[in-house]
């Protein structure tokens, strides 16, 4: 039975995981040759995680910056997408949070831009990084 809970410990080595081969997988457009395994601690410092737990596995997260209502990650191990376990993270996420709740996506993540169109997300504006184009979407409750 899937649990959604706030991050221990003793799920961070697999979240770890999820992060790099996520991230490696889903940008194939970008040089990931310097992504490593520490990177999902930096990027989720003062963040707060929810993780999806399926028979005592960690199988998915999405961490928030709470301060701006703002969806930071979100990634499902590769073996468990397509059950439903982002959509649960995500109205988990979204009943933690005061609208407007946004997040950006980068314009070549085609699949997660259709996932957040599908949950109500709609996109305010578009900008330049360092990994291209992004879309900032927004959501209300």
């Amino acid at each position: 039975m899937l649990q959604i809970f706030e991050k221990r410990a003793s799920h961070i080595p697999a979240l770890q995981r999820i992060f790099l081969e996520s991230r490696q997988k889903t940008f194939h457009w970008l040089d990931t040759s310097d992504y490593n395994i520490t990177d999902y601690d930096h990027q989720t410092e003062g963040e707060f995680v929810l993780v999806a737990v399926l028979d005592d596995e960690a199988v998915g997260f999405i961490s928030l910056w709470m301060p701006n209502n703002f969806i930071h990650h979100l990634y499902i191990d590769e073996k468990h997408q397509h059950q439903k376990i982002g959509s649960k993270l995500l109205e988990e996420a979204i009943q933690l949070m005061e609208s407007p709740i946004t997040l950006k996506c980068l314009a070549n993540n085609t699949k997660a831009i259709d996932f957040y169109t599908s949950k109500g997300f709609i996109q305010t504006e578009r900008g330049k990084s360092a990994q291209g184009e992004y879309i900032l979407f927004s959501f209300r409750k």
